[in-house]
């Protein structure tokens, strides 16, 4: 399948959650790849570089129109995985190859085509490595939909490169050009220490509420010391920063600690994290999809403050993927303590998927339960 637009047609989100009016391609993606056509044709092997395809769009479009050696970085785990099985389904696997943030992404890099990241912390990381690293005449192209696209995203990537524009909207999509690389130092991961917790975090551009602790998490730290005090294993599921990881860490000696999480920023600060607190040998850092990388019955706890929105969308159903790993993870009788807005119907799946749950604490917005494994 070599036509751009048939390998579009082709594309699922699969294996991420599906829900009404999410799509595997959109209007963002095409208005990109449109932009980026005659560049794309103008550049040799492994000089075009992607950055957080959401399901494989950008990158099999860019092969489809003719680059080689696509290097691409998706900080979704659920985002590699899909732009895998949409390589397959469309004959195009071994055109791309997955790299880290780094300069392993970077260098030499004429073109970038970018999806703009929610957070403008994860979008001045991005500029900064890009900015760092690729060639002298790279265009970088960073697309969005214009609901979500502020001025201050033209100021992070002016503060990287020398000249940022903007194209006409298309179908409630726009592009931000950036050209003429400005490097400067890096900035990330940044740190903070939060004397009240006595626990100092780590942040890299794109881990949720960066060096800030979350008024959800801070609700389940209040009752941490009252989960499951025997326990001897426990799991930090959805991590984050790996605030909840170094909290039990530090309070438990004698407990065996890991943190996962699918997304490559949130694993590289947790890691950090640990390390500011003198805890890099107490927890064990990994990144996988809802714990799919740990043995089925391994852990005595589980400690989960789960997402519910999937991009700039409020899906509640977001967190069943994390409460059925849980399930997968716990041994008979362990125990899930997870935290969620008040709003959201989370109890009722929580019965379902992991069993009895009763509530902890329930304050103003937040509310915490333990959910025991039959």
């Amino acid at each position: 399948m070599s036509d751009a637009e048939d390998v579009l047609a082709a594309l699922r989100r699969e294996p991420d959650v599906d829900a009404p009016d999410l799509v595997a391609v959109d209007a963002t993606d095409r208005l990109l790849l449109d932009t980026a056509a005659d560049l794309v044709r103008s550049c040799g092997p492994g000089e075009v570089a992607v950055v957080d395809d959401s399901y494989g769009a950008l990158t099999l479009g860019a092969a489809a129109a003719g680059a080689t050696g696509v290097r691409v970085h998706q900080d979704l785990l659920v985002g590699e995985r899909a732009l895998v099985r949409n390589a397959e389904r469309t004959g195009l696997t071994g055109g791309f190859r997955p790299v880290p943030l780094t300069s392993e992404l970077a260098d030499g890099a004429r073109l970038v085509l970018v999806r703009v990241p929610k957070a403008l912390d994860a979008l001045r990381e991005v500029a900064e490595v890009l900015a760092a690293g690729a060639a002298p005449d790279v265009t970088v192209l960073v697309g969005g939909r214009v609901k979500h696209m502020t001025h201050a995203m033209n100021d992070v990537l002016a503060d990287s490169f020398g000249d940022v524009s903007a194209t006409l909207a298309r179908q409630k999509s726009r592009v931000l050009v950036a050209r003429s690389p400005r490097p400067g130092r890096p900035t990330f991961p940044r740190e903070r220490h939060h004397p009240d917790l006595g626990l100092t975090v780590r942040a890299h551009g794109a881990a949720f509420a960066g060096t800030k602790v979350d008024a959800g998490t801070r609700a389940l730290l209040a009752v941490l010391d009252r989960a499951a005090p025997e326990a001897r294993t426990a799991v930090d599921l959805g991590c984050g920063t790996g605030v909840l990881a170094a909290a039990l860490a530090r309070a438990r000696p004698g407990l065996s600690v890991t943190a996962v999480d699918q997304s490559a920023a949130a694993v590289a600060s947790a890691v950090a994290s640990a390390a500011a607190n003198g805890l890099a040998d107490r927890v064990r850092v990994g990144r996988d999809d809802a714990g799919d990388s740990l043995r089925p019955a391994s852990a005595d706890l589980v400690v989960c403050n789960p997402p519910f929105h999937l991009g700039p969308a409020v899906v509640t159903t977001a967190a069943d993927r994390l409460f059925a790993g849980a399930a997968r993870l716990l041994r008979p009788g362990g125990e899930l303590w997870t935290v969620w807005n008040g709003s959201l119907p989370h109890r009722g799946a929580l019965r379902r998927l992991v069993g009895p749950t009763r509530l902890v604490s329930r304050g103003p917005r937040f509310v915490v339960a333990v959910s025991t494994r039959r």
